[in-house]
């Protein structure tokens, strides 16, 4: 009886020392990736460059095959810019009054483009900026563009399903640079800014990248990319018949936003310098065997740099830690690939890309150019920034939508009790924020799964300061509140969500009402265009 009461009673506890032991794997491998040591795992960094030999080894002892150009790795070449602020200066010219606008305070410059060192252009007031054929609209409509400065205010309209509008945000430069635009200047809004001002402006002491290879850019001809405070905004549209106010109020009233010329004109002057970077992916393969599915290739990714350093310390701290952007999604990445071992029918491939941070780059590069036969690849799962921050009583998944991958997690989730929901915050344009963006614009199939809530929960609420208080900040560390149970709840669930995929009798498929199924290649392709 004795004997059976301990058998009993070592069942009963095995499910709560296992969970236990998984957190402690889980949590291990965020240690190591945030620690101070590491400085923030910049793209292209020492700090990085350990943070990919790190996940090679751990790729080794889950038994994966290397998967990159060379052995683990796949060497990304970069271009890093660097704005020199004392050389460089943006005037609002009205009449003959100049105005300099203050570095800092009141605008910043994107160095993802290749600014022309000296520009002097009329303003135009667009909208939003978008050109959207598939729902008709167009705030391009009937402007003179050519030669022309293009100020915006960003968001996506309202009333247009959160994919397409997001994709055609990411791809907003091409339709200004087709009706003549020759640069942009966005201005945010208040009510949608998830950092402070105060903090998103430190970032313009940190580098940019772009790709070496020009033909994966999508900034070609872009002389100006600006972003403007909107706490100064107004004065931009001082004697142009409008306010930034009244922009606001029919933004936020969800109206439709007008276009009009600016009767100014703004003068950039840019001094840059530019360094030549490599940084990895790291990839490892799990190959399978199942001879009608094993040539096709399930890829499953997260990002492995963040931020770096601070030039200016916060609150006496100067690295941007990173652990649960993306040190989260590593371990978890880390913790599948360990696990899926046996019964897989078709090859994965797990990958840490490189320079999400800098604008998908690493992953961008991978889709263009796959280690793999790019007509293989089926679907991609995506974790970034999951958010094991409340306890997992629900799931969204970027571009749920979109494919019948949506029945895969669904299954899942109905298996584990747990809710699926739609994107509460199509707004955030989250769809293209991510890694999986980069697939989904190779026609691959792709979702991005995250810890659920609804709008304006409790949850919400939480995520809300957790993205207020450190997201991008040197408070994303080690010393924040996370909830190790969610965490091996969700990633419970993400390996079964592979599996599933993994297992699938047909190949994942866009739906028939997706857009983005118009960049499906076919099936019988070698190579992607």
């Amino acid at each position: 009886m004795k004997r059976l009461l301990f058998v009993v009673l070592l069942l009963l506890v095995a499910p709560v020392v296992r969970a236990k032991s998984d957190s402690d794997r889980w949590w291990a491998h965020i240690v190591y990736l945030s620690d101070d040591s590491l400085q923030g795992r910049e793209t292209g960094s020492e700090g990085h460059r350990k943070a990919a030999s790190y996940v090679a080894d751990q790729f080794k002892k889950a038994g994966l095959k290397p998967g990159g150009t060379s052995g683990y790795f796949q060497p990304v070449s970069l271009l890093k810019r660097r704005i020199v602020e004392e050389k460089s200066s943006l005037t609002l010219i009205r009449g003959n009054t100049e105005e300099p606008i203050k570095w800092g305070d009141e605008a910043m410059l994107s160095m993802r483009i290749d600014h022309t060192p000296k520009l002097e252009a009329p303003i135009v007031f667009v909208g939003y900026g978008l050109r959207i054929p598939e729902a008709n609209y167009d705030d391009l409509a009937g402007v003179d563009l050519q030669g022309k400065i293009a100020l915006l205010l960003s968001g996506i309209p309202p009333g247009i399903p959160g994919p397409l509008a997001s994709h055609y945000g990411s791809v907003r430069w091409q339709s200004l640079y087709a009706a003549g635009a020759v640069g942009g200047i966005a201005i945010q809004n208040p009510k949608t800014l998830e950092v402070p001002w105060e903090r998103l402006v430190l970032s313009r002491f940190l580098p940019q990248m772009v790709l070496t290879d020009s033909s994966m850019a999508d900034s070609v001809g872009q002389q100006l990319a600006a972003t403007i405070n909107p706490a100064h905004a107004e004065k931009w549209f001082a004697g142009s018949g409008h306010t930034f106010k009244e922009i606001l109020d029919l933004a936020n009233e969800g109206k439709r936003l007008p276009s009009f010329d600016m009767k100014a004109s703004v003068r950039s002057i840019v001094t840059q310098e530019t360094e030549p970077v490599t940084s990895e992916n790291v990839v490892g393969i799990l190959p399978r065997t199942d001879p009608a599915l094993k040539d096709e290739y399930v890829v499953v990714s997260a990002h492995l740099d963040h931020l770096g350093t601070s030039p200016k310390p916060v609150d006496g701290d100067t690295v941007f830690n990173g652990a649960m952007d993306n040190a989260s999604g590593i371990a978890t990445l880390i913790e599948t690939a360990a696990a899926a071992r046996k019964g897989l029918k078709r090859s994965v491939i797990f990958i840490a890309v490189t320079a999400e941070e800098k604008g998908l780059l690493g992953s961008r590069y991978f889709a263009h150019r796959p280690t793999v036969p790019a007509s293989k690849i089926v679907a991609n799962l995506n974790t970034d920034m999951f958010l094991p921050i409340f306890p997992m009583k629900s799931v969204i998944a970027l571009g749920l939508e979109e494919s019948d991958l949506a029945a895969d997690l669904r299954r899942v989730a109905a298996r584990m009790g747990i809710e699926v929901l739609a994107d509460p915050e199509p707004e955030r344009n989250g769809f293209i924020r991510s890694d999986q963006y980069s697939f989904i614009r190779r026609g691959i199939p792709a979702l991005s799964p995250k810890l659920g809530f609804t709008k304006d929960s409790p949850e919400h609420e939480i995520v809300k300061k957790w993205r207020m208080d450190r997201y991008h900040s040197v408070r994303d560390d080690l010393s924040q509140p996370v909830d190790r149970q969610a965490a091996v709840d969700f990633n419970r669930f993400y390996m079964s969500l592979v599996e599933a995929v993994a297992n699938r009798p047909t190949r994942p498929s866009w739906n028939g009402d997706s857009f983005f199924r118009h960049f499906a290649q076919p099936a019988t392709n070698s190579t992607r265009p």
